[in-house]
């Protein structure tokens, strides 16, 4: 509205003047070489305008015939273009749906083409992978390599589709190419923790937790029971090399770690293994004093015997506050089996069964019965163990 104001405002001064520009029309004089152009200065503007206006379409028509020889010249790269778009849709839906021979099929057309080539060879391995298809998606991971900014991609990929195949030293093989670090991306990182796990590499595993730790990648639980879990067996198979490289792997634990049930008690078999018994009993008894727990109930009977006096004093201690602890009473119970004591392992084993019944205790419970020829409460306790099942 008001651009249209402005336009009826200038018309409207133009009327108003041009009686005075007619009147008072001027004198213009042009010359260029034997060329004299003489006119009015009205008729100069006029004649200026038009000749602008006449470049104006001369520039147009001049773009436009360009446009047209462009335009034909280029028009079947048009149409791969818009047909590799098409293309990728069609592949985008059908990985959506899980369509695995329509999406392999559909995104390698559009790589040719299309406008993020590499985003359609992800894809296309993606779908041949799910098919099974190994050497097609290979291909589509080996034109994707070609580009420079793709490798670490390439190789995660690579690492993860051989990892679900099995094929675990192929895939160390593209992870050590990855070379993952602290300043690895989070996808390496969690890649190479299942990798380790996979091949029981313990100690590339060990050296990788505190990055996982530091960079979150681990809910705090699951990083203790992973650190432990791979201390532990650490532990263990430090102990079958040597002395000297077991007591290596418990002085590397920091202190909580060394308070912890698990490594104690993995520390505590192989003194034992070493003829260092007296010390793994000193460690247990100390842990038993601080801090009972089902893990040491279990772990203790294999690691006494039935001359070990200062252990089981200890344990009899603890009857006020686990009577009802059916690990204790487990612990207990073995512990009676060790000195022959039948009686003594029955009512322990009657205590199992009246706080934690299980298929095992019950059976545990009737073969101390028929030992001491109680072969009737021996055949209710197996017909507990068979309604247990």
């Amino acid at each position: 509205m008001i651009k249209t104001l402005v336009y009826v405002l200038l018309v409207l001064v133009a009327l108003c003047l041009s009686p005075l520009i007619i009147g008072q029309s001027g004198y213009v004089y042009i010359a260029i070489g034997d060329y004299q152009i003489e006119t009015s200065l009205v008729t100069g503007v006029v004649g200026l305008i038009v000749f602008y206006f006449a470049l104006q379409l001369l520039e147009w028509l001049i773009m436009l015939l360009l446009n047209i020889i462009l335009s034909s010249r280029y028009l079947p790269e048009q149409w791969r273009r818009k047909a590799a778009k098409k293309h990728t849709l069609i592949g985008a839906l059908a990985l959506a749906e899980e369509d695995w021979p329509a999406a392999e099929k559909s995104m390698a057309k559009g790589a040719e083409k299309g406008e993020i080539p590499l985003l359609n060879l992800f894809a296309a391995a993606r779908a041949a992978h799910y098919q099974d298809n190994i050497a097609a998606r290979d291909h589509y991971l080996a034109q994707a390599e070609k580009d420079p900014i793709a490798k670490t991609a390439v190789y995660t990929s690579r690492t993860r589709y051989l990892l679900k195949q099995g094929e675990l030293a192929k895939a160390r093989e593209v992870l050590n190419k990855l070379n993952p670090t602290s300043k690895s991306s989070a996808p390496v990182l969690k890649l190479a923790q299942e990798l380790y796990q996979q091949q029981q590499d313990w100690q590339a595993l060990k050296l990788l937790l505190p990055t996982l730790k530091k960079r979150q990648l681990l809910a705090e639980a699951e990083y203790e029971q992973l650190s432990t879990k791979t201390n532990s067996i650490l532990m263990l198979n430090a102990a079958k090399i040597s002395e000297a490289e077991l007591n290596k792997c418990w002085h590397w634990l920091s202190k909580s770690e060394r308070k912890k049930d698990e490594l104690l008690i993995a520390y505590a078999h192989g003194l034992v293994l070493y003829n260092h018994k007296e010390q793994a009993i000193k460690l247990i008894s100390k842990q038993l004093i601080a801090s009972p727990s089902a893990a040491l109930f279990s772990a203790i009977p294999d690691l006494i015997n039935a001359q070990d006096q200062d252990v089981r004093k200890l344990l009899i201690k603890l009857e006020t506050t686990h009577e009802n602890d059916a690990d204790y009473q487990i612990c207990l119970a073995k512990l009676a089996m060790q000195q022959r004591d039948a009686k003594q392992a029955k009512i322990h084993w009657q205590n199992v069964c009246r706080i934690a019944p299980t298929n095992q205790s019950w059976l545990a419970l009737a073969q101390v019965q028929e030992q001491l020829g109680e072969n009737t409460a021996a055949a209710h306790s197996y017909r507990n163990a068979a309604n247990t099942m």
